[in-house]
């Protein structure tokens, strides 16, 4: 005596498998409902029903437009009901989003980055004064961070300044006597991270265990 298997293969499409199979024949069944009101209920309770298969969507914006969506889509369009919202063209969903456009502007050295050519227009922008040289101080540090990143034997203060004055078009000059963040200086915080994760790490440890028995040991002679 044979047996005959059912196999998904020799099975319909399912339309959304995200949904499974037995959603997939609840809209079938609701498909074939003549009765229209009682057609519409049994939408809204696959309704129910998906939206708890998919909870994240239901808690977003516009998460029950994209139901009812989901629902006319495993329909093949075909469901006519009372909804709450219209029914979806397949025309809508499947046209592209317009192309982005990618900016084509060319950044002059890559080691050095976008934000730091934008950094020198906006200090360029400012009036003459400390704190424009301050400004063009911190971006020649930053261009000395950023170059130590692809070069980690060493960069001379001539070439930072060479740049930056190639970038700018001469338009920021440090001041002859003015002097970098030394190069040692700039790796060991790159290896250490933020300043204020050591700090923050440290006030934990400190706070956490030594702080703690600390406070137990007086309890403990007031106690007596």
């Amino acid at each position: 005596m044979s047996v005959a298997f059912d196999y998904n293969t020799a099975r319909p499409r399912l339309i959304i498998p995200e949904y499974g199979r037995h959603v997939q024949r609840m809209v079938e069944h609701c498909m074939e409902v003549e009765d229209r009101t009682a057609r519409t209920r049994t939408a809204h309770a696959i309704i129910q029903v998906i939206g708890r298969l998919n909870p994240t969507l239901r808690n977003s914006e516009n998460g029950d437009r994209t139901l009812w969506d989901h629902l006319y889509i495993m329909s093949d369009f075909k469901l006519d009901v009372d909804g709450p919202f219209p029914k979806p063209a397949p025309e809508e969903l499947e046209s592209k989003p317009d192309r982005v456009p990618y900016p084509k502007q060319e950044v002059r050295y890559g080691h050095y980055g976008k934000l730091v050519e934008r950094m020198i227009q906006a200090c360029i922008a400012r009036e003459d004064g400390a704190e424009k040289d301050a400004f063009t101080l911190l971006i020649a540090n930053l261009m000395k961070k950023q170059f130590l990143q692809w070069n980690r034997d060493s960069v001379g203060d001539g070439v930072i300044i060479k740049d930056l004055n190639e970038l700018s078009k001469g338009k920021l000059r440090l001041a002859p006597e003015q002097q970098l963040t030394h190069t040692d200086t700039l790796l060991q915080a790159q290896r250490n991270g933020p300043p204020h994760e050591v700090d923050t790490r440290k006030r934990h440890n400190g706070g956490g265990s030594g702080g703690g028995k600390k406070r137990h040991r007086n309890r403990k002679k007031n106690r007596y």
